[in-house]
């Protein structure tokens, strides 16, 4: 009996260092996880929203939109995986290049914005981890079938300078695509009306992006502010954007459909995306990303 007692005794003390040791463990990662910084109120409260993503649902499961419109991103070639270090959560989604979201043309809703006097502004809080050329962050933009309207890109290897119309050499930066045909730019091969910024976006540093049209102008931003470069942003443009019709182009997150296949694949993590239809102003856009802390820019996860 003593032995036995003694047994039951041992058990129970392992049990409940074991207990003990697991609680500890659990502490220590959850506060090792990065926090939550950002506010969604300050993304939903702006006029003119569409439609407002966080990526906090798990993999495997559409991500719905906040505010505006509950529009559902479908997740393409496999599930995206959710990480820590969110910026509107304790999550973002973790594009790998080769997979993106997508919205398929009749569910866009009111993402499908042309017109002669549309004005879009779409604002993406991301992470950038891929060196390679053309990679779409957000848009509805269909290369193959002729049917761009509006798409943030970034690392285009060139530029349009407007005042030439001939583009240039650049690297790593940012550009806002417009469209108001569909097809490629009168007398060139491929649409070249899109504003470019000045500043190289770096790898493995969260910022805000962001691109808008006002029916005059295409623009880019980076943390909020213009990111200005003479006759390359801001990009004039007055012909609007193109109506795809009920067979347009799809919305996607992370790639385009271009030369018969999917491509332009971004890669890296995207943490929050907003469209709206109309263009914000430089101050409202520097207003979100200053209210809106972005996880920390250092190291590698």
């Amino acid at each position: 009996m003593f032995k036995m007692l003694n047994a039951n005794v041992l058990r129970s003390a392992v049990l409940a260092t074991t207990t003990m040791v697991s609680c500890f463990a659990g502490a220590v990662a959850r506060a090792e996880a990065p926090a939550a910084k950002g506010s969604a109120t300050e993304v939903t409260k702006r006029e003119g929203l569409v439609a407002f993503w966080d990526f906090q649902e798990p993999a495997g499961q559409p991500r719905i939109s906040r505010g505006g419109e509950p529009l559902a991103l479908q997740e393409m070639e496999g599930p995206i995986a959710r990480v820590d270090g969110g910026v509107f959560g304790p999550h973002a989604a973790r594009i790998r290049s080769g997979q993106w979201f997508m919205i398929p043309r009749p569910q866009i809703g009111g993402l499908d914005i042309h017109g002669p006097e549309a004005q879009v502004t779409v604002v993406a809080w991301i992470r950038r981890d891929g060196k390679q050329h053309w990679q779409a962050i957000a848009g509805a933009w269909d290369e193959t079938r002729r049917k761009r309207q509006y798409c943030l890109f970034l690392n285009a290897p060139r530029g349009t300078k407007a005042d030439e119309m001939k583009r240039y050499p650049l690297k790593n930066r940012i550009h806002g695509h417009v469209s108001g045909v569909g097809g490629p730019t009168p007398g060139e091969r491929y649409c070249i009306t899109y504003s470019s910024g000045a500043k190289e976006i770096p790898l493995k540093q969260w910022h805000c992006l962001a691109m808008s049209y006002d029916g005059r102008q295409s623009c880019v931003y980076v943390d909020g502010r213009l990111d200005a470069r003479s006759q390359y942003n801001p990009f004039p443009y007055t012909k609007g954007l193109f109506d795809g019709g009920s067979d347009g182009a799809a919305f996607t997150v992370g790639a385009v459909h271009r030369s018969e296949e999917w491509g332009n694949f971004f890669d890296g993590e995207i943490g929050g995306l907003a469209v709206f239809r109309r263009a914000l102003s430089e101050s409202e856009l520097l207003s979100l990303a200053n209210q809106i802390p972005l996880p920390d820019a250092s190291g590698d996860r």
